[in-house]
């Protein structure tokens, strides 16, 4: 179970345990760029528990925080990221028209660290649009999402900015993670392996489209001129996996060898109240909810979209291409369900009497 100390009147640093040692594709939960009724609370110190060091200017680095009804688990990570070791951040949180206690915590939070701005949008637009308005609103060097639920152990910015300052060929850093439930205990350890760290792009595609994973790596850390290049989190099902691909495209991926990212799994996760990718979709985007969607054929898409703009050798190109059609193969029974889920859709509908 991950345990919390507790110093003075406010959370410490969570214990030794945190450290001590893994981890799904598509956690995407909030927001967007229409409607957006803007409120930023701040105020002073951290209840006086905590010194905090910033830079003069802008931060080095962001956070941004998008949120759905999260009372559950967010007070959880927001203490785990202000016992941060690394203090030269801002914390971005992108409200998605929450219907809970969820603004509540947050202006509480907002109003006790000047490090945190918070967002409310005046209605729920969805899940990419509102991870994509976190880092629109962010400034930092280098940029981190982060979802309600996990919890970061205290040297996970630490780790992470040092190792991209010292490797400026390094786009993305993460460390190890973790799984846990809702209660905090662990479930087991994120064995999956990526070769990210590949020197060849082809390399880095192939295992980010053939390797099942839980796209764990898009709560790294992150360089903001990089994600500026990318399309980020489109309004699809497993846009999240689409993304990575971008960034892995423009360089290489590191991982941190220490458990330092603590990653939720609980029945009120939003992902998991979906059991398909027409569900999957419409939980992305809202908007989507009314209308005949193509979600597998979408994806297919967009990785080979994501292949025709990316800068690479003609060599590099062919292999990617080649490495996706194979892939295709695999995708042939969630394609064809693009085709027969709309088909059984129309044909439940009422016919007009003559």
């Amino acid at each position: 179970m991950v345990h919390w100390r507790w110093a003075g009147s406010r959370r410490e640093t969570p214990s030794s345990a945190m450290t001590a040692g893994g981890a799904g594709c598509g956690r995407v939960q909030s927001g967007g760029h229409t409607g957006l009724a803007h409120e930023w609370v701040a105020s002073h110190d951290w209840l006086g528990a905590r010194t905090v060091t910033m830079s003069s200017n802008t931060p080095r680095v962001s956070i941004g925080l998008p949120v759905f009804n999260g009372e559950n688990y967010i007070e959880e990570a927001l203490d785990s990221i202000l016992a941060q070791t690394y203090a030269d951040f801002e914390l971005i949180i992108s409200d998605n028209a929450s219907t809970d206690r969820t603004p509540e915590i947050c202006r509480a939070y907002a109003a006790k660290d000047p490090r945190i701005r918070y967002y409310r949008n005046a209605e729920n637009l969805g899940g990419a649009p509102n991870y994509n308005r976190a880092f629109e609103l962010s400034s930092g060097e280098y940029f981190k999402w982060a979802a309600h639920d996990d919890v970061l152990a205290p040297d996970f910015l630490l780790q992470c900015v040092q190792l991209l300052d010292e490797h400026p060929e390094v786009v993305l850093c993460h460390p190890k993670s973790k799984i846990i439930d809702e209660h905090g205990e662990l479930i087991e350890d994120y064995g999956v392996h990526l070769r990210t760290n590949s020197a060849q792009p082809y390399v880095r595609f192939h295992d980010l489209i053939w390797v099942r994973h839980w796209c764990l790596q898009i709560y790294g850390l992150i360089r903001r001129s990089t994600l500026e290049m990318t399309a980020l989190h489109g309004s699809y099902a497993s846009a999240d996996r689409t993304l990575l691909i971008e960034l892995a495209f423009l360089g290489r991926f590191h991982e941190i060898p220490e458990y330092l990212f603590f990653s939720r799994r609980h029945s009120q996760q939003g992902s998991r109240q979906v059991h398909d990718l027409h569900a999957y979709t419409v939980w992305f985007d809202p908007a989507k909810k009314a209308k005949f969607v193509f979600p597998a054929t979408k994806l297919v898409f967009e990785h080979f979209r994501a292949v025709r703009d990316a800068p690479l050798s003609l060599y590099e190109r062919a292999r990617c291409y080649l490495s996706g059609l194979l892939r295709l193969f695999k995708y042939s029974a969630i394609l064809a369900k693009d085709i027969t889920v709309p088909a059984k859709l129309i044909s439940r509908r009422p016919r007009a009497k003559a």
